[in-house]
């Protein structure tokens, strides 16, 4: 999705897609606690509940209202923001995190590195009430790692669901690329860069003028970086092989961008990428979060 990005990291300068992010290195310890029971040590399943700010978000109070707490992950809405587009964001979410649906995240180490990060989905009406809420000037991106979801585009009716995408970034790049990042961290060679250098036909730092015939990734935003491309390009190649790109109108809408918008087709045009998502020591999400979250269902 190509909108107004606002990205603040630590040490990399990335621009994504229209994603407020703030990333830091693999290096990043992951020893913040996570949503646990005391007496036993396992996962508690969030209950979704949508409630004022907690007091550990105070400085958001200026911005937000609401807020669900998802495995110790925040989701913040701004006044603008609807509780049927609040609770399927925050859906989609858990549904990423805890993707068997039993009640507690698939992998303990993506929630410790989450939260460590203060890892936040911020949710706005649309982009307006984003760029006029003071957010973007207010610091906050150096203290939380931010990804921006708009109401008007989660669940909209006969059209695709951006929480898919916008989610599926918050998730990759403050858990799944920082618990893994010699396979899919998003800057240097990884697995993911080295298979995404021959989707794209060849190492492009900056987008070329036009790319080579061979490629089957197109992404064309010039405020989008080599690390930014490597985001994008994983949440392509996820969310084919989870299903979500697959229908005849929807290949044909995003054939400009992406060619392989199948599993099927996947498979065949990029193997390497395929293998990699597809590893189950990485333990990845293999359903395609639909925004109906019922753990122990």
């Amino acid at each position: 999705m190509k909108r107004h990005c606002l990205t603040a990291l630590l040490l990399v300068l990335i621009s994504c897609g229209g994603e407020i992010e703030r990333l830091v290195p693999p290096s990043t310890t992951t020893d913040a606690p996570t949503t646990t029971d005391a007496a036993t040590g396992a996962g508690v399943a969030p209950d979704l509940g949508i409630g004022p700010l907690p007091t550990e978000l105070d400085d958001w109070r200026s911005y937000a209202d609401r807020h669900v707490d998802v495995f110790g992950v925040h989701v913040v809405a701004l006044p603008g923001v609807s509780e049927r587009a609040l609770g399927h964001g925050a859906a989609v979410l858990a549904q990423y995190l805890d993707n068997d649906a039993d009640g507690m995240p698939d992998d303990e180490a993506v929630i410790r590195a989450m939260t460590a990060q203060r890892a936040t989905l911020v949710m706005a009406y649309d982009e307006h009430e984003l760029e006029s809420s003071g957010i973007f000037e207010s610091g906050l991106e150096e203290d939380y790692g931010l990804q921006d979801l708009h109401d008007v585009e989660t669940s909209p009716v006969a059209r695709f669901d951006a929480a898919i995408e916008e989610v599926h970034h918050l998730v990759f790049s403050y858990g799944w690329a920082a618990v893994h990042p010699d396979r899919l961290w998003f800057d240097g060679t990884t697995d993911l860069t080295a298979a995404m250098d021959v989707a794209r036909g060849g190492h492009f730092e900056r987008i070329p003028a036009d790319y080579p015939s061979e490629a089957w990734y197109h992404y064309d935003d010039r405020t989008c970086s080599y690390d930014c491309m490597a985001v994008e390009y994983a949440y392509w190649a996820h969310t084919t092989l989870l299903g979500a790109q697959g229908s005849p109108n929807r290949c044909a809408d995003i054939a400009e961008e992406w060619v392989p918008c199948t599993p099927g087709r996947l498979a065949k045009m990029d193997p390497l990428v395929t293998a990699l998502l597809r590893d189950p020591e990485l333990g990845l999400p293999t359903v395609l979060p639909d925004g109906d979250y019922r753990p122990g269902s």
